[in-house]
């Protein structure tokens, strides 16, 4: 053992190991706990992303995971900094993103003595407790000897299974205890990733023959799907099976949305063609989703699905959600990619020339036609402030097919689901789950930091670029090209609507004003201007495009304020709490 490696802190070998797991970057923000860490990261090719405000680091990290298809790592303080990276890690947690939190913590020698900052109302040394209810697991370090072990549990957790957060706290003594690297060492061989589950043939037999000899066949594909980055075999079963696609709304993008056979997003906010096509269903394939209330229209029959009566192959790699909602006929553990690949290679061997499904087809794009039509005149409107329908045409009119989207909640989220076609796999990124207001705007930094050759757009409302605009001083200090949209109707305008329909008023849930004209309100382009970004308010609907392409072009931090009328998104489902506002009333949201 050399006089080297006894020199080593626990804080120099987590970065260490952090190193020879290919980590490239570190979301967070100091404090006196977790100093030790960045001090052994200063000289590291890791580059540790400071940000102003904890959520803004786990939101950031959220996407980054997505984008990169692995565990992502945040670095966070005790107490008021681990709850408020909380609600990211939540996010995170509900839509199954992959994340290693490591948080610092008081000292071991000062368990139950109250010190500065502790969290030990009900119990000494429980800050770790926190986290409890959300992450897949949490560990408190109490040996330096352990952390080795507790890291590599860690992030193979995180990443395998349902994939989801960790957190591992650390007293800061023992950041800074010297230890041999003889733990780490017995770890260094350990597999990187763990294999996950498949199908076996007999099985996707059985489920292939029941699709086959279904008379109204239905693929519904969830989040899951992207999580295992099976994008490609999903669109090989497709155009080999030719079943139509459903998808949730954390399935969207799992297919390009102009794929001839898929049919878009069901639920509350879902279009009739893939409502209808779900309740007409008599066999419905399930891969990679939850079915979740949203998506299931509360799960009440007659809006979304009629299950008992259609009949559900469910394929998902956490076995607790086989049958949670809806009853199963065939329930399959299995990771979406290798599901999928062995269901193709099945397939084929089975159906060698595959189906013509030339009816389905044509129902799906003389439905696309109708359903743009429709909307044609709002999509081209000069009303201002600006029809929604006007302001994600544009913005689709321009985006190159590659940009990442990220939204937040509101139109940005509901009507991009409905309305706006994703066309690559995985490039839109939306709190599902959760539905956390804010998420969007620090949701960017972690997608341009994860793909910074790629367009990276933030769609989101004035309540959520409002939550923490600070994130903008972290995309200026590190000049990231990203355009922040401000969907801005001056209210929580899904809730406003809401509160509307079903009592007649909009109090707490609008801003003083309208959004032409709001009094006092913020003004979002001179908030983006005093933080060293761009700031741009647009005051006509002929402006938007215009300033989303000079964005793009100058690839420089870009606030885009647009003033939008607030519409409701259109519905066909169904959502309970409008029984319980408003029951036996045909009542959803209105214009506000």
């Amino acid at each position: 053992m050399t006089q080297e490696t006894m020199t080593k802190t626990v804080a120099e070998h987590i970065v260490d190991y952090l190193e020879r797991r290919d980590v490239e970057h570190v979301f967070g923000l100091c404090g006196h706990t977790n100093i030790a860490v960045l001090a052994a990261m200063a000289d590291s090719p890791i580059d540790f992303i400071t940000v102003r405000h904890e959520q803004i680091a786990s939101h950031a990290a959220d996407a980054y995971a997505r984008i990169k298809g692995k565990a992502s790592v945040v670095l966070s303080h005790l107490s008021p900094g681990l709850t408020n990276c909380a609600t990211g890690v939540a996010n995170a947690a509900l839509d199954c993103i992959p994340m290693v939190v490591i948080a610092g913590d008081i000292p071991t020698h000062y368990y139950g003595k109250h010190p500065h900052q502790e969290v030990n109302l009900h119990g000494d040394a429980q800050q770790y407790e926190i986290y409890r209810p959300f992450v897949k697991r949490a560990w408190r370090v109490d040996r330096a000897e352990l952390m080795a072990e507790i890291l590599e549990k860690a992030f193979h957790l995180a990443e395998s299974g349902q994939p989801g957060p960790v957190l591992v706290n650390v007293p800061m003594d023992i950041f800074s205890e010297v230890i041999s690297d003889e733990s780490f060492k017995r770890i260094e061989s350990n597999t990187r990733q763990l294999t996950k589950p498949s199908v076996d043939d007999e099985t996707a037999e059985k489920i292939l023959d029941a699709m086959a000899n279904a008379k109204n066949p239905v693929l519904y594909v969830g989040g899951g799907i992207l999580l295992s980055q099976a994008s490609k075999e999903l669109e090989e079963f497709v155009d080999h099976m030719q079943i139509p696609v459903a998808h949730s709304l954390m399935g969207k993008g799992a297919l390009r949305d102009d794929h001839p056979f898929v049919m878009g997003m069901t639920g509350f906010w879902g279009t009739e063609l893939v409502n209808q096509s779900c309740l007409n269903a008599d066999w419905l394939l399930a891969i990679g989703t939850r079915f979740k209330e949203a998506d299931c229209s509360s799960w009440y029959p007659g809006y979304t699905f009629n299950i008992p009566g259609t009949k559900v192959i469910h394929i998902d790699i956490e076995p607790s959600e086989i049958g949670r909602n809806y009853p199963t006929e065939i329930g399959v553990i299995s990771d979406a990619k290798a599901a999928l690949r062995v269901l193709n290679r099945v397939a084929k061997k089975l159906y060698p020339n595959g189906f013509q499904r030339d009816e389905i087809r044509k129902q799906i794009t003389d439905f696309r036609v109708t359903f743009k039509q429709s909307n044609n005149e709002m999509a081209t409107s000069s009303a201002f402030p600006m029809m929604p329908e006007r302001i994600l045409a544009d913005v689709r009119s321009v985006l190159p097919q590659d940009a990442i989207i990220t939204t937040d909640v509101g139109w940005n989220k509901n009507g991009v689901g409905q309305q706006f076609d994703i066309l690559t796999p995985g490039s839109i990124l939306t709190p599902g789950g959760f539905a956390t207001m804010g998420f969007g705007p620090p949701a960017a930094i972690g997608a341009k930091i994860a793909a910074p050759d790629r367009v990276v757009i933030s769609l989101v409302g004035d309540g959520g670029f409002g939550q923490n605009p600070s994130m903008l001083a972290t995309a200026v200090e590190r000049d990231l090209g990203i355009i922040w949209l401000i969907m801005n109707n001056n209210a929580f305008g899904t809730i406003a609507g809401l509160q509307k329909a079903h009592y007649g008023l909009t109090y707490g849930t609008t801003f003083p004003g309208t959004a032409a004209q709001p009094s006092n309100g913020p003004a979002y382009a001179d908030i983006a201007n005093a933080y060293g970004a761009v700031g741009v308010q647009v005051s006509s609907a002929d402006e938007l495009k215009l300033a989303i392409e000079d964005a793009i072009v100058s690839n420089k931090p870009t606030v885009i304020d647009v003033p939008m009328i607030n519409n409701p998104t259109p519905t066909t489902g169904h959502w309970n709490i409008l029984d319980i506002y408003s029951p036996d009333k045909d009542v959803s949201h209105v214009s506000t």
